[in-house]
């Protein structure tokens, strides 16, 4: 069986071109610029290539996007007075603090100081609290890029068993809370497993969905899959030769699998264009409240 290669690339460009579309007619109707403030601590190479390319891709859709970087010695006091700067900051609809930060700095913390109504990463206790009861004020961006990959490709999800490999409050948890939702690319029977799961291959042998966060290089081998199955790989791992590789084995699933993202080119640039749809949508939600 040849897998078909789901195109994440070719996906998130047009939903892309539809949010560039969607906020140039909001700019014309309200004469506000929806705008992301991103916040950079330290010199992590990979999060400085993130924090780059999110720039780019708002600048191309026509949000603005400012940057705010702090020394890695920056303590969490200085970080949460920044982050009430820019809860404050009217221009400001949306605030991104990436991921990790400093050891001296307690995430959880920072992340819980961020406005709900600017939280477009959908890390607030009462955004997540609001997923859970299946009435989103965002979309988680990493988890909705993956459904709306799902739907784009026509895979069926209703009734489907879903496994997703990994609890992250990043993806694994909440990419759960998505599928289990009554909806769209949804209604379908979840399992989570984690490092303390039982009997592993064995249930993921039973995924109609195969859903891989788990942060591990090639994790998931074909003896892990059903024929059929398909394959949304999350993970971005470097080898030490620098090859850039998912947490599927991709060559030997793919003769397996029906669908399957590829690595690069697959889920990441999804993460980008739901991050640039709740920054739209956050511009929506203040300028009606104002």
């Amino acid at each position: 069986m040849a897998a078909e290669i789901i195109d994440g690339k070719a996906i998130a460009s047009r939903l892309r071109e539809r949010i560039a579309a969607e906020t140039a007619t909001f700019v014309t109707e309200t004469g506000i610029t929806p705008q992301l403030a991103a916040v950079l601590v330290g010199d992590d190479p990979a999060s400085a290539v993130y924090v780059r390319n999110k720039q780019r891709a708002c600048e191309k859709a026509g949000l603005r996007s400012t940057l705010h970087r702090l020394d890695d010695r920056t303590s969490q006091g200085e970080l949460l007075l920044l982050v009430d700067r820019l809860n404050a900051d009217r221009e400001v609809h949306g605030i991104l603090v990436q991921l990790p930060l400093p050891k001296q700095i307690d995430e959880t913390t920072v992340l819980d100081a961020v406005a709900p109504l600017k939280d477009v990463d959908c890390f607030h206790p009462e955004n997540v609290g609001l997923l859970s009861q299946g009435r989103p004020r965002f979309q988680p961006c990493t988890p909705a890029g993956c459904q709306y990959l799902l739907a784009e490709s026509a895979v069926q999800t209703e009734g489907a068993h879903v496994v997703v490999l990994g609890r992250s409050e990043i993806v694994g948890k909440p990419m759960a809370l998505l599928m289990v939702q009554k909806g769209k690319a949804a209604n379908a029977t979840v399992t989570i497993c984690h490092s303390r799961t039982r009997d592993l291959p064995e249930i993921t042998r039973q995924a109609d969905i195969l859903i891989a966060a788990l942060g591990r290089p090639q994790f998931v081998t074909a003896e892990m899959v059903k024929e059929g199955v398909t394959v949304l790989d999350v993970g971005i791992n470097r080898t030490d030769d620098g090859k850039l590789v998912g947490d599927v084995d991709f060559t030997s699933v793919a003769t397996k699998a029906s669908a399957i993202t590829p690595v690069p080119g697959g889920v990441g640039p999804m993460t980008i264009a739901m991050l640039l749809a709740n920054t739209l949508t956050a511009a929506r939600l203040q300028t009606s409240a104002s």
